[in-house]
């Protein structure tokens, strides 16, 4: 299968057609629609999983489901906690999307957990990058870079991940209060030994989860208070969360994303909000202006941009940043041939 592809991206770089990667097709907003549809989904498997060395490979088109499952046996985990925004979706577009879900804060993004992958560049060259081990690295991680990249570089045919051991327990409390409150309950506990591996608050309530040892999760419960979460009404509401399956995300098209310093006051605007990872990430569902949006994240140190909505993967980069991601992209993929944007047409 490798080797029709590579044929067929050679085929398409002399002649500078546009493909467009699609795994499950379950994150259609982040890539552009220009261009030939190219199919990963059938290239599936798990390649390699090590339970004691903690650590797993599997090629791009495995569902993300069935990776889960397969750590679930072991009691192992993501601990990135990466969404799935439908059934369908697959272990290369969860690295190339590069998302994190609630335990981002605690445990690390996904990233940080990239040991090492394969890539299907421009030219039709299959080239790996990094291992399966942690170790430090002499200059640019490719690997890394590919988590997120959302496909500009190339496919990412297969990838190796650091997993983790399952906590021991987990409790969810509840706190009543208001956005301001729990702003301040949140910086104040991410500054004290405590196991909190998520948090968030939406409409008056702050979710609280505890992981570790019964021990330590009952002391933690002792110091902080509120009310115990029952477990299977826990899990249903971080998976909501994590897959933006929550009722908060039911009006996609008014929804934007905040990244802010966790120490930012609460953004005046008129609309329902839903805070994340101790402050940092704020969704802000509202029909005000983007432009007004935007200023309001600039002047606390951060940036907000619409969460269903295309942007060019350029957008929002400082020029000496923009200057590194063009020039990789000019390496990878010199023809400009994968997930191109309309608007890079003329620059390729």
């Amino acid at each position: 299968m490798i080797e029709q592809w590579q044929e067929r991206i050679c085929a398409a770089a002399s002649l500078a057609t546009p493909l467009r990667l699609v795994g499950g097709g379950s994150k259609p907003w982040l890539i552009p629609e220009q261009g030939e549809v190219f199919n990963t989904a059938e290239y599936s498997g798990i390649v390699d999983y090590e339970p004691s060395e903690l650590v797993i490979t599997a090629r791009c088109g495995t569902p993300l489901a069935e990776v889960e499952a397969l750590l679930e046996q072991e009691q192992q985990m993501l601990a990135f906690e990466p969404p799935r925004f439908g059934a369908n979706s697959t272990w290369g577009g969860c690295i190339a999307a590069g998302l994190s879900g609630p335990r981002r804060a605690s445990a690390g993004a996904l990233r940080d957990f990239v040991l090492g992958a394969q890539l299907l560049n421009g030219k039709g060259q299959l080239l790996n990058f990094g291992g399966q081990v942690m170790k430090n690295v002499a200059g640019y991680d490719i690997s890394r870079a590919l988590a997120g990249s959302l496909g500009v570089l190339g496919i990412i045919t297969q990838a190796s991940v650091k997993v983790l051991p399952k906590p021991q327990h987990e409790y969810t409390l509840r706190f009543e209060t208001d956005q301001i409150q729990a702003l301040r309950f949140m910086n104040e506990w991410a500054g004290r030994p405590l196991p909190i591996s998520a948090s968030a608050w939406n409409e008056g309530l702050l979710s609280v989860r505890l992981s570790g040892s019964e021990a330590a999760l009952n002391a933690a419960q002792q110091a902080l208070g509120g009310e115990r979460l029952g477990t299977e009404a826990a899990l249903q509401f971080w998976n909501s969360l994590r897959d933006q399956s929550h009722s908060f995300f039911h009006q996609a098209e008014k929804t934007w994303r905040f990244s802010l310093p966790s120490v930012a006051p609460a953004i005046p605007v008129a609309g329902e909000c839903l805070l994340e990872w101790g402050g940092p990430q704020r969704w802000i569902k509202t029909e005000e202006p983007g432009e007004r949006l935007v200023a309001l994240a600039l002047q606390n140190r951060g940036y907000a941009r619409p969460v269903y909505c295309h942007e060019h993967w350029l957008s929002g980069l400082s020029a000496p940043v923009r200057v590194i991601h063009e020039r990789l992209k000019a390496e990878f993929d010199p023809t400009n041939i994968f997930n191109r944007d309309p608007e890079s047409v003329a620059a390729s």
